[in-house]
């Protein structure tokens, strides 16, 4: 097959006849950007080593553009979509386009930030091009729900895609650059042009690819509890850890003698430190004084603090 022979995958007019008949219309409010370009598609499963022993977990699939690309090269494929319509013509593209593959594809009709488990054999992979309004959260749940993803590649916005894989003391190292590196080595894998979408998007995409740690993150803190630290520290990111920590400690004086004892500079700023930084502040509270607990952040709550960033 060609480079340019879609063969069984979806070109521009494939997508708009899709779908014209199913009424679909892209949608602002979930995201909803669909992929045009088969040799796109086929560019992101190179770059995601997709092998045949894979068994790789698709969010937001939409009408099946990077769903067929992924059947062609791994042993099975799950899709995860939340749009009815979508999800109730997704078995049936597959069906009629990739029949000899149609067994090795499953689909889970839900909310991704809701799904906890798959069906079939654990994954390996999570591949997709993620809704840009919940791409961090989303990217988060997954990796923390299912510890058998080895590799993942994902297509966002390239400002998120920056974020993520920004290194500590880069001007984007927030929230989303801490709490993936918790999960993973995070790098950027290239850019997408908006001319393979439809509707072509106001923004550029980037791919973000991501190998987890082959040892977690050393630390006797819970994530929940070093989650919770990242998010105290870059929510005022101007200030100094002793003063945007106060509230998480206490009081600053108590946010001090933790930073102290983790080894931290109280006048360091929390776009300075690691995520075993981060980890070492969170087991060292109990040196701080007694003071009004933080809330564990949620799942949920990724999306915000990402956006704050």
């Amino acid at each position: 097959m060609s480079s340019t022979d879609p063969g069984p995958l979806l070109g521009p007019a494939d997508i708009r006849e899709l779908a014209a008949a199913l009424g679909v219309k892209p949608t602002k409010q979930r995201g909803q950007n669909f992929v045009i370009d088969a040799n796109t598609v086929r560019r992101i499963v190179r770059t995601a080593a997709v092998r045949p022993e894979d068994r790789v977990v698709e969010v937001g699939p939409g009408l099946g553009s990077l769903t067929l690309a992924l059947l062609e090269a791994a042993e099975h494929v799950t899709a995860v979509e939340i749009d009815d319509t979508l999800a109730a013509a997704l078995p049936a593209t597959i069906a009629a386009r990739m029949p000899e593959r149609a067994a090795r594809f499953d689909l889970v009709h839900s909310d991704a930030m809701r799904v906890t488990e798959l069906p079939g054999p654990a994954p390996t992979a999570l591949v997709a091009n993620l809704p840009y309004n919940v791409a961090v959260p989303v990217l988060l749940h997954m990796l923390e729900t299912f510890p058998t993803i080895e590799r993942t590649l994902v297509m966002v916005q390239a400002e998120v895609a920056d974020r993520l894989a920004a290194p500590p003391g880069s001007k984007v190292y927030g929230v989303p650059s801490v709490k993936a590196n918790w999960y993973a080595e995070v790098k950027r894998a290239g850019s997408i042009g908006r001319t393979v979408f439809w509707p072509a998007p106001n923004v550029d995409s980037g791919l973000v690819a991501l190998v987890r740690r082959g040892e977690p993150v050393r630390t006797t803190a819970t994530r929940r509890e070093v989650f919770t630290v990242v998010d105290a520290a870059f929510a005022q990111r101007r200030k100094t850890l002793r003063a945007a920590l106060s509230g998480w400690a206490g009081s600053a004086p108590a946010a001090e003698a933790a930073l102290r004892a983790a080894g931290i500079s109280p006048q360091a700023r929390g776009e300075a430190l690691t995520v075993e930084e981060f980890a070492r502040i969170a087991e060292n509270k109990g040196a701080a004084a007694d003071g009004p607990a933080a809330r564990p952040p949620s799942a949920a709550d990724d999306q915000q603090t990402a956006e704050n960033q």
